[in-house]
């Protein structure tokens, strides 16, 4: 409860922020929606066809800028904002891998910059992870059970598997002794296996199946629409506004800690 608590009452001191959006697709007009249905001001509105507006006034006054964009343009976008002073939170998934993820740290870390990343800001998602990596915990001791993962999203997400199913993946293998990683379409002994389906305009739903010879587990996580997720970001950047650095999801809603 305190949990709770502390992040929506931090949420209650962050009314009235001016807030930059990067990337106006789907994602961008939800987030806009809300934002504005919660005081926030929108201060600019960057797409493909006006990246030049970075250098402008408008976005230079943003105490925050959300990018929900796409994995070949996200890490330039990212950089674009942090060189004009802009704080961001990102939700395009695909890009922060490697070294690049390190490279965004090093900045946080050296150069004074901020970012919170996270590949779900569905605060039911946050649960859906503090669930999945008790359980793993639990399971870890019961090599009876062989566990895989489905994720099913609409026809227009560019990436499979979905960095959510990514970070669902990753926490299990990191529970589970016989689990050394995930891998997509692959089934092996050590191997968690991952399917990505595409179908119609699904918002996003990720299971993941613990099976025996006796009995099977399953939990679930199924989003109704894309506003849960609209509702996280603009939470994310309301967060920033007093916390800089290095950010992420367990920092914002941290649930299982």
């Amino acid at each position: 409860m305190s949990q709770i608590f502390c992040i929506f009452a931090t949420v209650l001191f962050n009314i009235g922020m001016r807030i930059a959006l990067i990337g106006y697709g789907r994602m961008g007009h939800i987030i806009e929606k809300v934002a504005r249905e919660r005081g926030h001001e929108i201060v600019s509105v960057i797409d493909v066809e006006n990246v030049q507006d970075f250098d402008s006034d408008a976005f230079r006054s943003a105490e925050v800028a959300i990018e929900f964009t796409a994995p070949a343009v996200a890490e330039g976008n990212v950089r674009r904002a942090m060189e004009r002073g802009v704080k961001v939170v990102s939700g395009s998934t695909g890009w922060l891998k490697g070294g690049v993820k390190d490279e965004m740290m090093r900045l946080c870390r050296e150069e004074g910059k901020t970012l919170l990343w996270s590949s779900n800001f569905s605060v039911g998602v946050a649960m859906f992870r503090a669930v999945n990596r008790q359980l793993a915990k639990l399971m870890n001791r019961f090599p009876q059970y062989d566990v895989n993962l489905v994720e099913t999203h609409h026809v227009h997400k560019l990436d499979a598997p979905s960095g959510t199913a990514i970070t669902l993946a990753e926490q299990a293998v990191a529970e589970l002794d016989r689990k050394t990683r995930w891998g997509l379409n692959e089934t092996g002994g050590d191997v968690l296996r991952v399917d990505a389906i595409r179908q119609s305009e699904v918002a996003g739903i990720h299971t993941l199946t613990y099976d025996s010879p006796a009995d099977f587990i399953q939990i679930t996580h199924s989003a109704h629409n894309r506003e849960g997720f609209a509702l996280g970001a603009v939470l994310a950047a309301e967060f920033l506004a007093t916390h800089s650095g290095w950010q992420t999801i367990d920092d914002l809603f941290p649930f299982g800690k």
